[in-house]
Order: C-alpha cells, then sequence, then structure tokens
C-alpha cells in the first residue's frame, strides 16, 4: 500500500455506526393554528446515540443502567484505524504494539 487508505461508500451499517459513533439528534415544533390562535403546540426532541457517545455529551441515561458494568470500562477505550490498512484498534495498542494485520509499526514504539 502507498500509506493512504481509501476509503468506499458505505451501506446501511456504516450510516448505522456513523450515526451511534456521532449522535443524531431530531427537533420538532408542532402547531395547529386557526385564525392565527394556536390551538395545539408541541415540541419533539428525539436523540439517537451509542452510550458512549451520550456519556460524552452528557446525556442522561434510562434509571436502571448499571454504569458499574465492565462493558462501561470498554467505552472509555479510544479506537483509531491503522494509518496503513485502516484496522480499527485500541489506541493506546495500536501506538504500543503496531498493527497486527499488515504489520504497520507504530513511530511512537520505541519511544512508550
Amino acid at each position: 500500500m502507498n500509506g493512504s487508505v481509501v476509503k468506499e461508500s458505505g451501506g446501511l451499517v456504516d450510516v448505522i455506526d456513523r450515526i451511534l459513533d456521532k449522535g443524531l439528534v431530531l427537533n420538532a415544533d408542532i402547531s395547529v393554528s386557526v385564525g392565527g390562535t394556536e390551538l395545539l403546540g408541541v415540541k419533539i426532541t428525539a436523540t439517537i446515540a451509542s452510550f458512549e457517545t451520550a456519556a460524552k455529551y452528557g446525556l442522561e441515561f434510562p434509571s436502571g443502567t448499571n454504569l458499574n458494568a465492565p462493558a462501561w470500562e470498554k467505552s472509555f477505550e479510544t479506537h483509531i484505524n491503522c494509518p496503513e490498512c485502516g484496522n480499527r484498534r485500541e489506541e493506546k495498542i495500536l501506538l504500543a504494539q503496531g498493527c497486527p494485520i499488515c504489520g504497520w509499526e507504530s513511530p511512537l514504539k520505541k519511544n512508550l
């Protein structure tokens, strides 16, 4: 490879992954008026995001959410793509050990 990662346009799975990773907020204001008088007004806000994204932006979780579950520790791990092959790995492992898929070696490997 020449060091550049080419991303192809993805399908539904890539769209869902991106929405969960970045988050999506929908706001809707609906009103019913007759003769300039508002009879009904509804404001709706819906948020779609992974728990990790929600935690990053300070959104509240449903009651009963176990924040001490082992999976929560994984949610705070940072993942990045290998610059050579695009393999997604935990950042500290990729920088410390390199990529096991393509053999890319981190320039920081010797300094860590």
